[in-house]
């Protein structure tokens, strides 16, 4: 979903170390092999209820996130029954599910029996560099494993289940339930937080003197482009509720005095004319994959109907390999399919979906992260 951050939420510093693409995808062909090993080397029904019982995992995590059990533990260790007092929980209960999460490699307990954080359990924290404590709370709350409960449902049929489930789409329904936004919101920024730099690093940005952020929300990604691209300018487009605290952000960050940010909705119109100069980079990122084809058309023909001859299109996504090992594409597509009715794509369906909206794709640049870069020109 469109990634909306809040403004305490910063980009990673562009001099963070980013391992080259081609690095990335050896390493994760070698943990495919061993993982695939492992299988092998485990009878096929344990295999099976291990990924089975992954949920289990899964929530156990989620209810760390949401005790706080690695801010108590943040200042040090701490023996079970001074934890259990700092995150109001059971002291027998909340050993058995440190127990259980210590085995996963999550948390750590000394042998002395105090309990402490590992670089897993670390991330948990509040305040970690880039913290996945949101993101477990999101995405094992009960709104979001009630979706996925319904996954039957939307591969039958092949439509969203939110409607059905709660009435409306759901990007209304977040807007009636502002702390599972904020939830959300915070969730994308940390997601975001941990694929800026690698977008930066595996990307030249510097080549556009103009860049426009289409959908950019508080504008992490393109503080950081243009970070790493100092003669350059941006514009930061989106939502006037969602744009109104960017200044924080860029400020923060030290390119404010060289974002212009404007103001409306992608579906509308994006901005071209009113750029003096005209833009030279549009950037979408985590935009297309949001809609189904005819809305995601329609969305790149505004840009279309924007841009100059000369300009390029920069869309930032998922883009599905040919190969069939793991990809976390693969699972946010479904993710797409649950929650909104949308997908995400091949290289050849969005060199369809932008030659529809009148461009020509180019190349698509891998980076460190799952994400890659998809180029285009007008046609």
């Amino acid at each position: 979903m469109t990634i909306h951050p809040t403004v305490k939420g910063q980009p990673m510093p562009t001099t963070a170390k980013v391992p080259p693409a081609k690095l990335a995808r050896a390493v994760e062909r070698v943990r495919h092999h061993l993982y695939r090993l492992h299988q092998r080397l485990t009878p096929a029904p344990a295999a099976m209820i291990e990924m089975i019982l992954a949920g289990w995992t899964s929530q156990a995590i989620t209810v760390a996130a949401q005790l706080g059990v690695a801010d108590a533990l943040a200042d040090g260790p701490l023996p079970i029954d001074e934890l259990a007092v700092r995150v109001d929980a059971d002291a027998d209960a909340l050993r058995r599910l440190l127990r259980a999460l210590i085995s996963r490699g999550v948390f750590r307990v000394r042998r002395d029996g105090r309990y402490e954080l590992n670089s897993l359990a670390d991330t948990l924290r509040s305040d970690a560099p880039v913290s996945m404590k949101s993101a477990a709370r999101f995405y094992g709350s009960q709104e979001q494993r009630e979706r996925w409960t319904l996954l039957v449902d939307a591969v039958r049929t092949g439509n969203a289940v939110v409607e059905a489930l709660r009435g409306k789409e759901s990007f209304d329904y977040f807007a009636e339930n502002p702390e599972l936004a904020e939830l959300f919101n915070q969730t994308m920024t940390s997601v975001s937080e941990m694929t800026d730099a690698t977008v930066v690093a595996g990307y030249d940005f510097s080549g556009y003197p103009t860049i426009v952020d289409v959908g950019g929300g508080h504008g992490p990604l393109l503080a950081a482009i243009l970070a790493a691209a100092p003669a350059s300018r941006g514009v930061l487009y989106d939502l006037p509720l969602v744009v109104a605290n960017a200044p924080d952000l860029l400020q923060a960050q030290g390119v404010a005095d060289r974002v212009v940010i404007a103001e409306g909705s992608f579906f509308d119109s994006v901005p071209g004319g009113s750029i003096p100069g005209g833009g030279d980079a549009y950037v979408l990122k985590n935009i297309i994959h949001d809609w189904p084809d005819e809305k995601a058309g329609q969305i790149l023909r505004n840009v279309r109907a924007a841009v100059g001859p000369r300009a390029t299109v920069l869309l930032i996504e998922f883009v599905i390999p040919k190969h069939n090992r793991d990809f976390p594409g693969k699972w946010v597509d479904l993710e797409m399919m649950l929650n909104l009715g949308a997908r995400e794509r091949t290289a050849a369906e969005y060199r369809n979906l932008l030659s529809q909206a009148g461009f020509r794709m180019t190349r698509v640049v891998q980076t460190a992260s799952p994400l890659s870069v998809v180029e285009a020109r007008p046609a």
